[in-house]
């Protein structure tokens, strides 16, 4: 039985079309997409299934696993599919043009084709009792619902109509919509019908027909002395009893031509049931889940998170097919292990735990269809010591559901318990893990020079000093120069020699932070400390344009005429924005007076030429240096650096 929502029944109920021509397309190994849901068929002889799309004038073909394997278009306004009983023959009711196609099931090739001098439709289909059954509507004094046939085994050609219309074997006293139908392997011959009037519940329709003769005769019929359920989505033969399912929720027992309540399933939309009885149900409007039962129970074995429009079983059960609601249509799905139940199991340690003291793990398996006795359960503990997992003693579940077991964790930082159950022929696999945050000590760790200041390209040993430790006596040493042109860089790995000790050479260009880690053991927390050392930048000057140099006392001095202007060259190590700032103080009264500090950008090649101007006095003693200053000279990489000075004389 192929279901399809009342809303979209009734609104293509009254529409028609011309019907294309019917052109087969290639096979591709693609998802399935429809645009609206029209019949799912399954053929287990060529492991297909077949899936209408109304919206997009075709069938495709799939394998079980979902894959598209074939395809045919230009069935304009298709509405359901049906399935010959050999698996050989595929039907469709083409409502526009008023017909039903029959296509090779292996192939796809359209094999014959009946016209029905209908008002509306054909509509569902099935086949039952030789004949291909369908519904449709008639114009009258209102619309109304009724049922035709048609008898592959006629030949038109001999000039038998091998349809019949009007097979209707009871009084319908007007239902508008179109009659669901559904047929059972189980019950050869026997059709199911339902259907319900939009306007007046009272005209709803039930019955299931004996179509096994020349004619349909009513085994059961719905009359106002039965009180029906709505029948808006869905009405199927229930397997191995006599029972319908209606709207996936009502089992309705039929004998003697009466219907008997005789049980129901939680609220639903509309269903399929396999051949062994397990019922696949859509939720109600709204919820969006696919829940399968057991037969007669009320607690699903299993439940599907989908929005799904239409189902069909594999034969054996294996799995479900489902068209489900996807952005711009409906995507076929593939529901695997549909009869086994998904256990829920859970994990609860203790938060933080001391390493070497016994811990206690909890926990709780439960499943829709109960577990075995005395279950089994698997543990494993993943820790430092045992990255790839150890496995523990097997615990077993209680009878309610709990289970708990004893260890005594080795290792200290995260220890992880994974507890797993199995799985058996009623339940999937599941697992379930919890994590502990188990102590260890800590140990010291040392870096010198910390806070020592060095001159430029100094070649620095820094040593990483370790206490104890369990296994672990590998350190690493980390040099991070100031500046957002470098990155932290590793410079050594090794272990601490016999005295704790590791060694790493720096070379002091820049001011400097330092890192040592150890990254801990199972017994020992990680431990980092760090050491900022600085580097004094490299600097040097060159005065010209002076006509000698000659000592003054026992100072060295360049000698300039008064009216000549010494030229300083400062050569610094370069740093892209970087200035240099001169310093020059003038001797009088017995001293060397501050006279003036300005800065200047160094070029690319770190050098600067200042011209000092010449001072035009005769006597006068002057003194210059370049100095770096971390933070004014426009950047922060390095410390300040003064350079010497130069001593300048101007004479006459």
């Amino acid at each position: 039985m192929r279901s399809i929502s009342a809303a979209t029944a009734l609104a293509v109920l009254f529409s028609s079309a011309a019907l294309t021509a019917v052109t087969a397309t290639p096979a591709s190994a693609a998802s399935v997409t429809v645009g609206s849901p029209a019949g799912i068929v399954v053929d287990d002889a060529l492991k297909r299934v077949f899936v209408g799309d109304g919206a997009n004038d075709r069938i495709v073909a799939t394998d079980y696993h979902g894959n598209r394997v074939d395809s045919v278009n230009g069935i304009e306004a298709i509405f359901d599919l049906a399935l010959s009983d050999d698996g050989t023959t595929l039907y469709a009711t083409a409502r526009r043009n008023h017909e039903i196609v029959a296509l090779d099931a292996a192939t796809l090739d359209v094999k014959a084709r009946y016209p029905v001098a209908a008002g509306i439709g054909p509509l569902d289909v099935e086949v039952a009792g030789g004949k291909v059954w369908f519904t449709y509507g008639e114009f009258d004094a209102q619309t109304r619902s009724n049922l035709g046939s048609v008898d592959p085994a006629v030949d038109p050609a001999s000039g038998t109509d091998p349809v019949t219309l009007g097979q209707l074997p009871f009084d319908n006293p007007g239902v508008s919509s179109p009659a669901h139908l559904d047929t059972d392997p189980s019950a050869p011959g026997l059709l199911a019908l339902g259907a319900t009037d939009f306007y007046d519940t009272t005209k709803d329709m039930l019955a299931v027909l004996d179509v096994s003769g020349a004619t349909p005769r009513v085994v059961a019929a719905h009359d106002d002395t039965y009180a029906l359920q709505y029948i808006g989505q869905d009405i199927d033969l229930v397997p191995g009893t006599p029972e319908v399912l209606v709207d996936g929720m009502d089992r309705n027992a039929f004998a003697d031509g009466t219907f008997t309540q005789a049980g129901a399933y939680p609220a639903g939309e509309s269903a399929e049931i396999a051949p062994n009885g397990l019922v696949a149900q859509i939720g109600p409007v709204g919820d969006n889940r696919i829940a399968v039962y057991a037969p007669d129970a009320t607690t699903p074995i299993r439940t599907y998170t989908a929005d799904a429009a239409e189902l069909a079983w594999a034969p054996d059960a294996s799995r479900i097919f489902a068209l489900v609601s996807s952005p711009g249509g409906y995507t076929f799905k593939v529901l695997t292990d549909p009869a086994r139940s998904v256990p829920t199991l859970t994990v609860n340690a203790p938060a933080t735990a001391a390493r070497a003291k016994p811990l206690t793990v909890k926990g709780r398996i439960t499943a829709t269809v109960p577990l075995a006795a005395a279950t089994e359960l698997t543990v494993t503990r993943t820790d430092l010591e045992s990255p790839n997992g150890k496995a523990l003693p097997t615990v077993t579940v209680k009878s309610d559901g709990t289970y708990s077991f004893t260890d005594t964790p080795p290792a200290g930082s995260k220890v992880t318990y994974k507890v797993a159950y199995a799985g058996d022929a009623d339940h999937l696999t599941a697992v379930g893990s919890d994590t502990v945050e188990v102590s260890r000590a800590a140990t010291s760790l040392s870096l010198n020079n910390n806070g020592k200041l060095y001159d430029y390209g100094t070649d620095v040993k820094f040593t990483a000093h370790l206490g104890k430790t369990y296994k672990n006596r590998s350190v690493s040493i980390y040099a991070d120069p100031f500046g957002s042109d470098r990155g932290k860089k590793l410079i050594r790995t090794a272990n601490v020699n016999a005295d704790g000790n590791v060694t790493a050479v720096v070379d002091m260009t820049r001011d400097t932070t330092v890192t040592a880690v150890f990254s801990g053991d199972s017994r020992y927390q990680p431990k980092t400390v760090k050491s900022t050392a600085y580097a004094r930048v490299k600097v040097s000057s060159a005065v010209s344009k002076h006509y000698k140099r000659a000592k003054i006392g026992s100072t060295s001095y360049y000698w300039f005429h008064k009216n000549k202007s010494p030229v300083i060259t400062t050569t610094m190590t370069y740093y892209p924005g970087r200035q240099q700032r001169l310093d020059l103080e003038v001797y009088y009264a017995g001293a060397w007076r501050h006279s003036d500090s300005e800065c200047f950008s160094l070029g690319t090649n770190g050098k600067s030429a200042v011209s000092l101007g010449a001072p035009g006095e005769s006597g006068l003693k002057a003194r210059i240096r370049p100095v770096y200053v971390n933070g004014s000279s426009g950047d922060t990489v390095n410390s300040t650096t003064y350079g010497s000075w130069k001593y300048l004389y101007f004479s006459n």
